[in-house]
């Protein structure tokens, strides 16, 4: 008997529409497929440090703006562990600083999932046919997993339903 496809989800979320609409169908998913999930937030050291050195910011701001980025990556996970506690979805939540996309596809590989879902946005055919956020590109490119980006405008009203 070969092993279910899905059994360990992660789910990236950084307090984007298309984050929580990703979040929301990973608890979704998980509920249909019995999987774990795990929602990870990432605070983006590596941009700060970054503008540190390019002189945009002084090391104090740096210090205030990533101590605001903590606070609000633990409000998101706690927003996120409640919605699929509310679906009655055991869920493990973590928060890491690094490169975003690095830090999400550790993550993903140290908890051994099979599938990381990213929040995206919908695209115009003609127009942006072929367009996703750098961030997005990096993780597709270098995941040892398959990933999936959510688009799906009506996610909301599908989680309410579930």
């Amino acid at each position: 008997m070969i092993k279910p496809l899905l059994q360990k989800l992660i789910v990236a979320v950084n307090g984007s529409e298309q984050s929580l609409s990703a979040a929301m169908y990973s608890i979704m998913l998980a509920m249909q497929y019995k999987c774990e999930l795990k929602a990870v937030y990432v605070v983006d050291s590596a941009t700060l440090k970054q503008l540190e050195f390019s002189r945009f910011f002084i090391p104090e701001e740096s210090a205030r703006y990533k101590e605001r980025l903590t606070e609000d990556g633990q409000k998101y996970l706690e927003y996120v562990k409640r919605l699929a506690e509310g679906k009655k979805l055991k869920i493990e939540t973590e928060l890491r600083t690094g490169s975003v996309w690095r830090e999400i596809v550790t993550s993903a590989d140290e908890f051994g999932a099979d599938l990381i879902i990213l929040g995206g946005k919908k695209a115009d055919y003609l127009v942006e046919r072929y367009k996703t956020s750098s961030t997005n590109s990096e993780i597709i490119g270098s995941a040892n997993c398959n990933v999936l980006i959510v688009k799906q405008g009506d996610v909301d009203g599908l989680f309410k339903l579930a």
